[in-house]
């Protein structure tokens, strides 16, 4: 389940309902408000923050223009996104820098937080986007923190320093001492966690923060503790001012409250979102994206981002060549396949897309990653000539591939149904006029 699925569900059948009514009344607007109130609070947003939220959004909401308007419905989704956008800090907030390399960014969190991994995922962003990142390790309490980020750090080919149960202040300072050696200009510390808040770890991290004076102090919290997430930042915040804050788990079987609570209530932005298990998945929040996912509008920005990460320039003008020439062959679909798990996979794709994110818990049996992995599996049973061309799959051919790729002859036939049916619909788009029109199209698309 994504972030923000229950709530979207929600609200897209709150604003369905208003739209029957065409024009709108104070009251039919107040009622509405009301069960935005209850959507939020079931959400896990903390009820101070829904309580001021529906106030605002209310009194605006039954102004005199809205309830004349044509459009009302609209007019007041606009007013819940644009609330909704200034809840969660207005726009994304940047890593701050340092003017003089190193950086310093001091990771902090409950254990169990996410925190270490999270550390390996930033290092790996900001390598990608032509930083060298140095990761320490501080974590001396929990068994193998160490190891663990050890392992991160090499595979992602990135230096960890460490110096054992050392004192973890002397290990900062040490580590910053490396970093300009070297000429690394950005330093992730990965301090200690605890499984609750307690006078050691803050005192630990008091002395960290003063020995260093880090750049940015980013507290993970993860999001599927829900209103406790309130309690969390609000206790790290008070101890040490942090800069940021980071969420992880946002693709778990969270209800998303502490994204829409923590801004509101220890003032400090959310940085980055982790939203899979992958070192990749990591994104930048931006509120206004986030406002549009939980009101089912999708996120094109971030799709569009998340596929110029994924396809590379020549790639994608080769593809867009294929497409006009219709001349796709079943190569070109292992290539979609891979691009799709590099942006997250279909689920993660669909969530994106306008219309789809808050109907996604109801296509989730129809949506399967499993089966393009199962149909990449057919295709790399094929011959070479095979795959440039399909037609020549004949009964015998269609069983072999069927016991080379572990599937039963149904599969492979149901896969060439599909690539046929692509490569009609390519045809079609190209010249929808010899096709009798738009509505001709879609007919024949829709097998009528």
């Amino acid at each position: 389940m994504a972030l923000f699925s229950s709530l979207s569900e929600r609200l897209n059948h709150i604003f369905s309902k208003m739209t029957k009514h065409g024009k709108l009344t104070a009251l039919e607007i107040k009622e509405a408000m009301r069960e935005i109130r209850v959507a939020l609070l079931e959400a896990d947003v903390n009820y101070k923050v829904a309580k001021d939220f529906i106030a605002k959004v209310s009194e605006l909401a039954v102004g005199e223009e809205i309830l004349k308007s044509l459009t009302p419905t609209q007019q007041v989704i606009k007013i819940v996104r644009d609330n909704l956008i200034e809840l969660m800090g207005g726009e994304n907030q940047k890593l701050n820098v340092s003017p003089k390399p190193p950086t310093i960014i001091m990771m902090c969190g409950l254990q169990g937080s996410g925190k270490t991994t999270m550390a390996g995922k930033l290092a790996l962003k900001l390598k990608k986007e032509g930083k060298k990142p140095l990761l320490v390790a501080c974590d001396i309490y929990r068994p193998a923190a160490i190891d663990q980020l050890k392992v991160l750090g090499k595979s992602i080919q990135v230096d960890v320093f460490e110096r054992g149960t050392q004192n973890p202040v002397k290990t900062c300072k040490q580590a910053i001492e490396y970093a300009e050696k070297f000429a690394l200009d950005t330093v992730i510390i990965d301090t200690a966690g605890r499984l609750q808040i307690d006078e050691k770890l803050m005192e630990e991290l008091k002395e960290i923060k003063k020995a260093i004076n880090p750049t940015e102090i980013l507290l993970v919290i993860d999001a599927m503790i829900g209103q406790e997430a309130v309690s969390v930042s609000t206790t790290f915040n008070d101890a040490l001012d942090v800069t940021g804050v980071v969420l992880t788990k946002i693709d778990g079987d969270t209800r998303g409250g502490a994204a829409l609570s923590i801004r509101s209530v220890i003032g400090k932005p959310i940085k980055f979102v982790g939203v899979g298990e992958k070192l990749t998945d990591l994104e930048p929040f931006y509120p206004d994206r986030m406002a549009s996912r939980i009101l089912g509008m999708g996120d094109v920005l971030t799709l569009i981002d998340k596929a110029q990460e994924a396809v590379d320039e020549k790639t994608a003008k080769e593809m867009e060549r294929k497409f006009r020439e219709n001349s796709f062959d079943l190569n070109d679909y292992i290539e979609q396949v891979n691009s799709l798990k590099k942006m997250g996979g279909l689920k993660s794709v669909l969530s994106m897309m306008p219309g789809i994110g808050g109907k996604l818990k109801q296509l989730e049996d129809q949506i399967d990653d499993k089966m393009l992995e199962k149909n990449k599996a057919i295709i790399q049973s094929m011959t070479a000539k095979e795959r440039l061309d399909p037609s020549i799959i004949n009964g015998s051919r269609r069983a072999r591939i069927a016991k080379g790729a572990g599937v039963q002859v149904s599969d492979v036939n149901q896969l060439i149904k599909q690539f046929n049916q692509s490569k009609e619909m390519m045809k079609m788009m190209k010249n929808p006029k010899a096709y009798g029109g738009k509505m001709a199209m879609m007919r024949k698309l829709m097998g009528q």
